[in-house]
């Protein structure tokens, strides 16, 4: 066995999301051969890979098949997660992809699907900060279980900068961590766009795979704030079934695709989609109503990411600062990984295909 007989064969296992094979896309390193034992590298477009296992069998397959039926094969990985960043890296330089969770609506289940994806991402590897900028309603800091809890300041280059409070692997900030949760934030939309803005510069973010940001609901001044001030990469719109919700949904997923934003979606999550009992885990009982949100991607021709369930655990697991992604197995971890893969694919996906990914000018 020789190294191109390795990748002649390997040059037939595509990549299933960018519809390229691994070699063109120059993703297998480090080829060793040694009698019938072959080993290599694969590096991932991120260590959340839901493929990795198909990846795997494929190329084990492949050399198999096509160069010696004894060989023994051994896939390894490694992950360089994928960014389109083309704008100056002055602010947030460490971060490769910015994620805006967005709903049109309140009472959509959008911060517990936040927080449960930004820890999906964290337990397939990934580097992931969540940003709660929420600031009228915050809620992360109460997710998380770090209620009461005050961030510290470091010096960065001669500058004082916030360090988020670290929880389950995730880099946490959130306005709750800050203020007393007695009194109420009473500000203009300039005071919480100046708030946002200090979140993105005067925060320690460090080296990110994923900022997810769980915006506040609705489309108003700190939505445009963000693109106006980070590089989005791209939003994911939460919604469930019921048709209020859904109508609230389309002006989302308007706001994003209109032509001065430049946004991609990157698909939707229909969240609360059926109730199942804890000890009937195979009934589903469609109380807000069945796949209005899957209707409404296929209505936008948006990717859609998958359907969370309405259990007592997710609930529980907010409540009580242990969300349900790290706490035991249960369907709806089973859920929020599932979604959180078919989105990873999606922002791979969006930075192989679409524009770069820049701050935008709105003129509004």
């Amino acid at each position: 066995m020789k190294q191109e007989d390795i990748l002649k064969a390997l040059s037939n296992v595509q990549e299933p999301d960018l519809g390229k094979d691994l070699v063109t896309l120059n993703m297998v390193k480090d080829i060793t051969i040694n009698d019938n034992n072959v080993s290599f590298t694969v590096v991932l477009t991120t260590p959340a890979c839901p493929m990795k296992d198909m990846i795997q069998n494929a190329c084990i397959n492949a050399v198999k098949l096509l160069v010696n039926k004894e060989a023994i094969v051994k896939v390894n990985f490694t992950s360089n997660t994928t960014t389109n960043r083309k704008d100056a890296k002055t602010i947030l330089n460490g971060v490769k992809n910015i994620i805006a969770i967005v709903s049109g609506k309140g009472g959509v289940g959008k911060s517990s699907v936040a927080a449960n994806f930004a820890l999906a991402l964290a337990k397939g590897g990934a580097k992931v900060g969540l940003m709660d900028a929420d600031i009228y309603g915050p809620s992360q800091h109460i997710m998380f279980g770090i209620r009461g809890e005050r961030p510290l300041m470091r010096d960065v280059n001669g500058k004082g900068m916030i360090v988020p409070i670290e929880r389950y692997g995730i880099k946490v900030m959130s306005i709750g961590l800050l203020i007393d949760e007695k009194q109420a934030v009473v500000w203009r939309g300039p005071m919480v766009s100046s708030a946002i803005r200090q979140f993105v510069s005067d925060v320690d973010w460090g080296e990110l795979d994923y900022l997810v940001i769980d915006m506040p609901p609705g489309t108003g001044d700190i939505h445009l704030t963000i693109v106006q001030t980070v590089p989005v990469t791209g939003v994911i719109v939460v919604t469930t079934p019921q048709t209020i919700a859904l109508a609230d949904a389309k002006k989302g997923i308007a706001m994003f695709g209109q032509a001065q934003l430049k946004v991609p979606v990157i698909g939707l999550v229909e969240n609360m989609s059926y109730f199942t009992p804890e000890e009937l885990p195979n009934n589903k009982y469609y109380i807000f109503g069945k796949d209005g949100g899957k209707n409404l991607a296929e209505e936008f021709d948006i990717p859609f990411l998958g359907q969370i369930p309405i259990v007592q655990s997710i609930r529980e697991g907010g409540d009580i600062g242990i969300p349900v992604m790290v706490s035991d197995e249960s369907i709806a971890k089973k859920a929020f990984e599932h979604f959180a893969g078919n989105a990873v694919r999606g922002i791979a996906m969006r930075n192989a295909s679409l524009a770069p990914t820049e701050i935008q000018e709105v003129l509004v």
